[in-house]
């Protein structure tokens, strides 16, 4: 088991980076070349990959292994790790399941169909807030505690 991170714009890496540490799972950060991403850890890698059009995305679907733990924000890839039988969480802190990943997909569809007709969409995306940082930590904590048997270094 390893923590697979599409770093390219993941707001959590210290907190994965921390806590893999605490429970000495190795963190694997892949990002595409237009980021640069430098961690001298034992348990942490980096690959950075290609710029281009989901070669992040196509690098970590060929990376991930069942019963990895996969963060990413984007639903498709999301999707892709589910299919490989592995834990997905967010960087907000929910955990991805086959039953809420094709709604989510929908409305990422319906969203981007607004977008090309140019109709207004009501609301922002909201900042990021020291809230969803915990509520992120916490999460991943719940899912390290189990896989690991709760053994912390």
């Amino acid at each position: 088991m390893q923590i697979l991170v599409d770093a390219d714009a993941c707001p959590v890496k210290e907190i994965i980076i921390q806590t893999a540490a605490r429970y000495t799972v190795q963190v694997h950060m892949v990002c595409d070349a237009a980021h640069i991403l430098c961690y001298d850890l034992p348990h942490v890698k980096v690959t950075t990959v290609d710029k281009g059009t989901d070669s992040t995305d196509l690098f970590l679907a060929n990376l991930v292994q069942k019963d990895d733990i996969c963060i990413t924000g984007d639903y498709g890839l999301a999707a892709l790790f589910l299919a490989k039988k592995s834990i997905v969480l967010h960087p907000n802190g929910f955990f991805y399941s086959n039953e809420t990943i094709e709604r989510m997909l929908m409305e990422r569809h319906l969203s981007r169909e607004m977008r090309k007709q140019r109709k207004r969409q009501s609301g922002h995306i909201k900042k990021r807030t020291e809230k969803d940082d915990e509520h992120f930590q916490s999460a991943l904590n719940q899912i390290l505690c189990k896989k690991t048997g709760g053994n912390i270094v």
